[in-house]
């Protein structure tokens, strides 16, 4: 199984086509820095979507990892099964609790069992005056 992409964003939408069709996914604001809710120090949610394909042939079970990591420290982490049918897509949110004590940028590592790593960047800025 391969990561297609990692994302950070603030909703997402999961419709078919029509009936029976293919299903659509529907990102809504896409974004890799936001402002932070109050003055720091702060704790932020962003959702980070892994999108994962499964080639053909294979059997589609591994575990996804995301590591938080701050000038190369883990500030959070988390694990979870993943299953994707052959031949298929699927994808995982995931919801890191971050503290901030500075605005500054956190990078998400993730990787399906110990093959390669995806790095995500999320940017803290300033509260919006």
């Amino acid at each position: 199984m391969q990561i297609l992409a990692a994302l950070f964003l603030d909703d997402l939408d999961v419709k078919p086509t029509y009936e029976g069709g293919p299903t659509h996914l529907d990102f809504k604001n896409v974004h890799f820095s936001a402002p932070a809710p109050g003055p720091v120090p702060v704790q932020v949610t962003p959702h980070l979507v892994v999108l994962v394909h499964c080639p053909e042939g294979e059997d589609g079970q591994d575990i996804l990892e995301v590591r938080y990591l701050r000038g190369g420290e883990q500030i959070a982490r988390n694990v979870q099964p993943l299953q994707v049918e052959s031949g298929k897509f699927n994808f995982r949110l995931v919801r890191g609790e971050l503290d901030f004590d500075d605005y500054s940028t956190i990078e998400a590592h993730c990787r399906l069992g110990q093959g390669p790593v995806t790095v995500v960047p999320y940017t803290l800025l300033p509260p919006v005056t």
